[in-house]
């Protein structure tokens, strides 16, 4: 396993973080790796080498294949922005970028996914069992990376435990609306059906609680703290709805994922729904998503059917709305302060992806 960075540098990293003069995609471009080692130092080491190989040796190069980091650095700068001290929320979020890791290695498997982010799925590099157990291990850091954490005091960890508890039920009630409706062959599934689903599959713990969190560690008021959660509420639906516009009609680089494996695996996004109710070619809609179909000519013809019915105008609109929505109301909660102008740019960032 890799030599992780000392604890010493990553005190001095945190204090030199730049909340000012900078957009929430440069915050993320220039902060998600050094993130990344931060959370990793979380991932222990087994006491035995070949558990080394076989679980803590496979989840730390998944994780290290994190992406953007947005939810640790979404945390740290609602910490900020209440006036905190950004050290006190290192734990939690990192927590939720474990947790972050456990659901995809599982989702990946539910889904039968070949690529996540651009490189093959763990349960085909290390076999379905070991990924499992992989993500099992994934979910046992969520609150343990918490209860651990000596800059905590008891009754604060049991709130952040709480709340991290919380995250995860709702997020398996999403994944549970969203693997039963593909089994079952739902297409009677209408837009407030996916707002529900994606929001406690997607929003709570990609927006609301790393938000919450950051703020309840950072010693902010109640209003703060529901203020904040509201917002990664709002800006977290909006980040989902995106995604799912991402994979139908960004690119495969921009993904870094199969390309619209969404219609290959059933998937009922928002676009899908709304196309399902607007279409006149409803019942070829079905057909293709029902076929697991691979062929990107067909994987074309689907999204040209969400074209022509309005449904991605439809739901960039959604999420752009929701965004300028929410956008307006952190403006009443939160006092000045480039924290609060980088969680704002951080709306913006989530709805122009495509742009």
């Amino acid at each position: 396993m890799k030599q992780q960075p000392s604890v010493r540098e990553f005190d001095e990293f945190l204090a030199t973080v730049d909340y000012e003069s900078t957009t929430f995609g440069e915050y993320l471009d220039h902060y998600a790796d050094q993130v990344g080692d931060l959370v990793n130092t979380f991932i222990p080491e087994g006491t035995h080498p070949d558990m080394n190989r076989y679980l803590y040796g496979p989840l730390s190069r998944y994780s290290e294949n994190g992406g953007k980091r947005h939810r640790p650095l979404i945390c740290f700068a609602a910490c900020r922005a209440v006036g905190g001290d950004v050290k006190r929320a290192v734990s939690a979020a990192a927590a939720i970028e474990h947790f972050h890791t456990a659901a995809l290695i599982h989702d990946d498997i539910a889904d039968e996914a070949e690529l996540r982010r651009g490189v093959p799925c763990l349960h085909l590099t290390e076999g379905m069992g070991l990924a499992i157990n992989a993500g099992d291990l994934g979910l046992t850091l969520v609150n343990g990376t918490v209860a651990f954490d000596p800059n905590l005091d008891d009754s604060t960890k049991i709130r952040l435990i709480t709340e991290l508890t919380e995250m995860t039920r709702r997020t398996i009630e999403g994944q549970a609306l969203d693997i039963g409706w593909a089994r079952d062959g739902r297409y009677d599934i209408t837009p407030e059906d996916y707002l529900v689903m994606a929001t406690h599959k997607t929003a709570h713990y990609s927006g609301a609680v790393p938000l919450a969190i950051g703020a309840i560690v950072g010693g902010g008021s109640e209003a703060e703290i529901e203020g904040l959660r509201n917002y990664g509420l709002d800006t977290g639906l909006a980040f989902q709805i995106q995604d799912d516009l991402l994979n139908l009609i960004g690119s495969e680089e921009s993904t870094k994922k199969d390309f619209r494996n969404d219609i290959t695996e059933g998937k009922r996004t928002l676009c899908v729904v709304h196309a399902l109710q607007n279409s006149p070619k409803r019942d070829r809609l079905v057909e293709i998503l029902s076929s697991h179909e691979k062929d990107p000519a067909i994987l074309e013809e689907a999204a040209q059917i969400m074209q022509d019915s309005g449904s991605i105008d439809y739901a960039r609109a959604y999420a752009e709305n929701l965004t300028s929505i929410a956008k307006n109301r952190l403006l009443e909660i939160l006092g000045p302060s480039s924290a609060r102008d980088l969680l704002i740019s951080m709306a913006d960032w989530f709805v122009n992806r495509l742009n």
